[in-house]
């Protein structure tokens, strides 16, 4: 049955943590990966211009349930970036690639917006290898207005507005400004591209795992219609909008995020399965 979550509540922290993980090759690039703790799977995908350390505050949590798969997508903090360019679906067969190698066939997932995006390529690749999936700021496709902004970011305006993030995400990217504006390149460049992120409700049907959709009202990127079409076009979702909230996580330690905890990990467990 589906269920739809209206909550208003708001988040303030963050915790991170550090770990050595393993690097592996598919598809031309150098992925690095880490696991930790034992159980079902469940692989956990970051932001753009993010890196797996986004999933640090969650992993003591996780890991006691699941074997937890954190992955630095291609060209984002350690992995290789062989093309300087990249689309969710190439994501998602690097992913594929990555799962295929270290011999793990189902799996439970949840990513953060290019995260999220790249999840639904997986999913609609293979929906029978997910048997639960959580989108978090994600879309099936651009709107218009998303692409005329994508299309007017400057990095150097970025680097001038928001000092902090710039700093933030120099350190996590070893490549430093160079990898960084690379990246932010690539996102700008994804305005123009259009058999990427286009899913139609057709494609979505395909997806038959259980689905958690969580957006904030407030993303200042995708309106509340997009998380709307994925609830009403992916078969089994349930809905999560969460009020006063922007294109974001819930911060571990404050109320909303234990919300945000207990209720994925209550959902991942098949409670809202009838």
């Amino acid at each position: 049955m589906k269920q739809l979550l209206i909550l208003c509540l708001l988040a303030l922290s963050l915790n991170v943590r550090g770990q050595d993980g393993k690097f592996i090759e598919t598809n031309g690039a150098k992925l690095y990966y880490e696991i930790h703790g034992q159980g079902d799977v469940l692989l956990l995908l970051h932001g753009n211009t993010m890196n797996l350390d986004m999933w640090s505050p969650w992993m003591a949590d996780l890991s006691k349930k699941y074997k937890v798969i954190t992955v630095d997508l291609r060209g984002h903090g350690k992995s290789s970036y062989p093309a300087n360019e990249a689309t969710h679906k190439q994501y998602a067969l690097d992913l594929y690639g990555l799962l295929d190698a270290i011999g793990m066939d189902k799996f439970r997932a949840m990513g953060f917006s290019t995260g999220a995006m790249t999840l639904l390529h997986m999913a609609t690749m293979h929906s029978d290898r997910f048997k639960s999936l959580v989108l978090i700021g994600g879309a099936p496709y651009f709107t218009t207005e998303t692409r005329k902004k994508m299309k007017t970011l400057s990095y150097d305006d970025v680097v001038l507005n928001n000092p902090d993030w710039v700093t933030y995400s120099k350190n996590i990217h070893p490549g430093g400004e160079d990898q960084l504006r690379g990246l932010f390149n690539n996102y700008v460049r994804w305005a123009a591209i259009y058999d990427d992120m286009n899913f139609t409700a057709p494609y979505l049907s395909l997806i038959k795992c259980p689905t958690l959709i969580i957006h904030g009202d407030q993303d200042n990127f995708f309106p509340v219609e997009i998380p709307m079409f994925l609830y009403d076009h992916i078969p089994n979702a349930h809905l999560w909008i969460i009020p006063h909230f922007a294109h974001d996580t819930p911060e571990y330690g404050t109320v909303l995020g234990d919300l945000f905890l207990n209720t994925v990990l209550e959902f991942m467990s098949g409670a809202w399965n009838d």
